[in-house]
């Protein structure tokens, strides 16, 4: 057991050694520095798509993809740790061939930019990239818009360019909201819990490029003293898949769910339910915000619709106070009213629209009919007795 400690300990040391070294090893002429830019997957932290970047120096037999998008699912608490917002990511690396087979294997498109650096610029971007592989600084926590494997590679290559990567790209002067509803247009549910979730910041308009085919366009649009910094984007592996309509994850099956729970709301049951579930998501809308260190999902004015008041109506509604039930009611009505004003200009109000009219024919049913329909025979009984 003492022996293999050992040897176990010597390994590491050679191994560490040689980066150590690695990381020093000069850059011939021939080596290429390339932004790689992936296509969308099928999984919900994949549909956006994927930013790397290649070191590959033919002369030395170095090929190397360092990727900012690692994670690991086994991280303990790993779903609480991501909506409280202090989940590690960290920086690994593949050989291009590996990584190109990759997303050949799930089907997804492949593009390289090769930027076009001073060998200065190309050696600090290698060390800069090696060195951060074997300390600390390849742990980052995660950040929606301000913290991912975009940003991250474009602050490499930010740090080291006499200015700044251009912002222009289509999404330029759009809402970071906008932008996301844009990308999960084929997601319907996954786009309507993420317009839910998210809160007022990210109706501010893009700070940052933050997705993988903005970086692209950026880059393609950056001019530097010597020309282009990039050479144009060469198609490394071209998906075939053909997008399909879902028959079920779409605006029609949730508008349809919405009218059958207004249809049904008129069964007391129903209806209370329906108060406890809409009561108990609007206190995680209300509260998560100062729970997560995300700042997207920070005072979410969605609350106004999801309401935890709704929570009150239903304990007036449990100890039989008729008048405490209708002014909560109301209470519950004005809030949507303010929530259907600010609204108006917002771009997930159609998402919205079939959730906002169930719940306002929801509260409307109990200000018109009151405990006589929500409580039914529950009040005969009281009365008789």
């Amino acid at each position: 057991m003492h022996r293999t400690t050992v040897l176990l300990a010597s390994l590491f040391i050679l191994l560490f050694s040689f980066h150590k070294s690695f990381a020093q090893l000069p850059l011939s002429d021939q080596a290429t520095v390339s932004l790689l830019t992936c296509g969308p997957g099928n999984e919900l932290y994949s549909v956006f798509g994927h930013t790397a970047i290649r070191i590959n120096d033919p002369l030395h037999g170095m090929d190397v993809v360092y990727n900012y998008g690692t994670f690991d699912f086994d991280t303990p608490n790993f779903y609480l740790k991501f909506v409280k917002g202090d989940l590690q990511y960290f920086v690994s690396t593949s050989s291009y061939e590996d990584f190109v087979y990759t997303y050949q294997y799930y089907n997804r498109d492949v593009y390289e930019q090769q930027l076009n650096l001073s060998p200065d610029q190309k050696q600090s971007i290698a060390t800069d990239l090696s060195t951060t592989l074997i300390s600390d600084k390849r742990f980052y926590t995660y950040k929606y818009f301000d913290r991912n494997c975009t940003t991250m590679v474009a602050d490499v290559i930010d740090a080291h360019l006499e200015q700044k990567i251009s912002m222009k790209n289509k999404d330029e002067g759009k809402s970071y909201r906008k932008i996301v509803i844009e990308y999960l247009d084929n997601s319907f549910y996954e786009n309507l819990g993420i317009s839910l979730i998210f809160g007022h910041k990210t109706d501010r308009k893009m700070e940052r490029l933050f997705l993988p085919q903005q970086l692209l366009e950026g880059v393609s649009n950056t001019l530097t003293s010597s020309g282009p910094l990039s050479q144009p984007p060469v198609t490394v592996f071209k998906s075939n898949a053909v997008k399909h309509t879902s028959l079920w994850n779409n605006y029609y099956t949730y508008a349809v769910a919405c009218l059958l729970l207004i249809v049904s709301s008129k069964n007391k049951i129903v209806n209370r339910s329906l108060l406890a579930i809409f009561g108990l998501l609007g206190i995680f809308f209300s509260f998560v915000g100062f729970y997560s260190y995300h700042a997207e999902i920070a005072q979410n004015y969605n609350a106004l619709l999801i309401n935890p008041l709704f929570l009150v109506v239903l304990y007036f509604i449990f100890s039989g106070n008729d008048k405490g039930t209708k002014y909560a009611s109301y209470i519950c009505l004005a809030c949507i009213l303010c929530y259907l004003l600010y609204m108006v200009t917002k771009p997930h109000l159609i998402i919205i629209l079939p959730l906002l009219a169930l719940i306002t024919v929801l509260l409307l049913r109990i200000t018109t009919t009151g405990l006589a329909f929500l409580q039914g025979s529950d009040i005969n009984f009281v009365k008789k007795n």
